[in-house]
């Protein structure tokens, strides 16, 4: 049973936020339990200062034991001032050793164990012959120390899974590169352009076939917001929890509109530290984009292409799925993730040896990463100081379209 409230008109106070979380906790059996809550870092929009408060004073005096996992999945670990800034420097419980938070490691062998295999013919059949990969379901072994699992995240339209949130919390945000490698291939294979916004995808039943291994009962505090208003928490079993804001999110997080655009200038959030995260901004409008259109990524603040993956992206570049497909004896030995991740920036498009490579759209960055690197990863670049967005302000009607802090909203003409 989910306990829960959302509208797509109100927001939740912090008092009705506290009212859910009380009740849905009292139900679980908690008491003298070892407790860890699985957390965003902060590339994710989410009140996690004021769910830490209220996970403190439901929860301390009734666990034995409360620590937060962050479920970094690939990104880099976050350092003890950014971890402060996550959960607030003022967060309870954190002096004494009362309470200890940790970042997930997926590239470190000692910190992963295996929970099982989904073989190919099963992964054949959730992914109605797409992908038949067997793959083996590695987990952060931390969780072996503890009695119950409480997912606590915000739920987003999602370019690989659909919609973030829930299971994707599991896998890949505390996962070994397995199947995350799987997962993130499989959404390319798909198209983000088939993923995005869709609560029913491949992806989402892979992850949630791998949850079916976890030991140990997890529950979810599934979070809706627009912007950094909080509009919905949904809390219960960990599909049905994700499901309730899935359904919310997408009254929240889509934006239909009446037409396609020639252009698109996309301003990522500054909370996008390189364009592994940042390019968010192209996956949410990319569907509004014309044919033969551009989207422009117009971020000065950024000077990365990955801080975890750059040297393997410089190498591959960014190029539509089928350009990896037709030829992959050159790049079976790649990692799926990072060929899925250069998909989804290149977008949608066609191959072949005669014609070459045919993008449906431009991709072009105005950052802090120079002309010459982006040239060599197959990106186009335009210079930030030639660019003002308030000139490309009111000028839909000429197919021109400014987007705001992207990265979290979808678009959808």
């Amino acid at each position: 049973m989910v306990n829960g409230h959302g509208s797509a008109a109100r927001t939740l106070s912090d008092e009705a936020t506290f009212a859910i979380l009380a009740e849905a906790l009292e139900a679980l059996p908690l008491t003298g339990r070892r407790l860890l809550v699985l957390l965003p870092d902060a590339t994710r929009t989410a009140p996690i200062p004021l769910l830490f408060r209220h996970l403190h004073s439901l929860l301390a005096g009734r666990v034995s034991r409360l620590d937060y996992l962050i479920a970094l999945g690939t990104h880099p670990p976050m350092d003890e001032a950014a971890i402060e800034r996550l959960v607030g420097e003022d967060a309870p419980g954190r002096d004494g050793g009362k309470t200890s938070i940790f970042n997930h490691a997926w590239d470190d062998p000692d910190a992963l164990a295996t929970l099982g295999v989904i073989g190919e013919e099963e992964m054949a059949r959730l992914t109605g012959g797409l992908l038949s990969i067997a793959t083996e379901v590695r987990i952060n072994r931390r969780i072996f120390d503890y009695d119950h699992i409480l997912i606590c995240g915000p739920v987003f339209p999602h370019e690989v899974v659909g919609f973030s949130g829930g299971a994707k919390y599991l896998f890949p945000g505390i996962a070994g590169r397995e199947i995350i490698d799987t997962t993130h291939w499989l959404g390319a294979l798909s198209t983000s352009m088939s993923t995005i916004g869709v609560k029913d995808t491949m992806v989402r039943r892979v992850i949630h076939r791998a949850a079916e291994f976890v030991p140990v009962p997890v529950s979810c505090a599934a979070l809706v917001l627009r912007g950094a208003d909080l509009h919905g928490l949904y809390v219960g079993p960990h599909e049905e929890a994700w499901s309730a804001a899935a359904d919310l999110s997408n009254e929240l997080n889509v934006v239909h509109t009446k037409r396609r655009y020639r252009r698109v200038l996309s301003l990522p959030s500054s909370k996008y530290a390189d364009l592994w995260t940042a390019a968010k901004a192209m996956y949410k409008t990319e569907p509004v984009i014309e044919d033969g259109g551009e989207v422009v990524i117009f971020a000065p603040h950024l000077v990365e292409v990955s801080f975890t993956h750059g040297a393997l992206i410089d190498r591959v570049g960014y190029h539509v799925r089928d350009y990896f497909l037709a030829q992959w004896d050159h790049f079976r030995g790649v990692p799926l993730s990072i060929l899925a991740h250069s998909t989804h920036v290149k977008g949608a498009g066609s191959y072949d040896a005669q014609h070459g490579e045919r993008p449906r759209i431009q991709v072009t960055l105005a950052t802090g990463i120079p002309e010459p690197r982006c040239r060599r990863i197959n990106l186009g670049f335009t210079d930030v100081r030639d660019i003002d967005p308030a000139e490309w302000e009111g000028r839909e009607e000429e197919g021109l379209l400014v987007v705001r802090s992207a990265g979290e909203v979808l678009y959808r003409s």
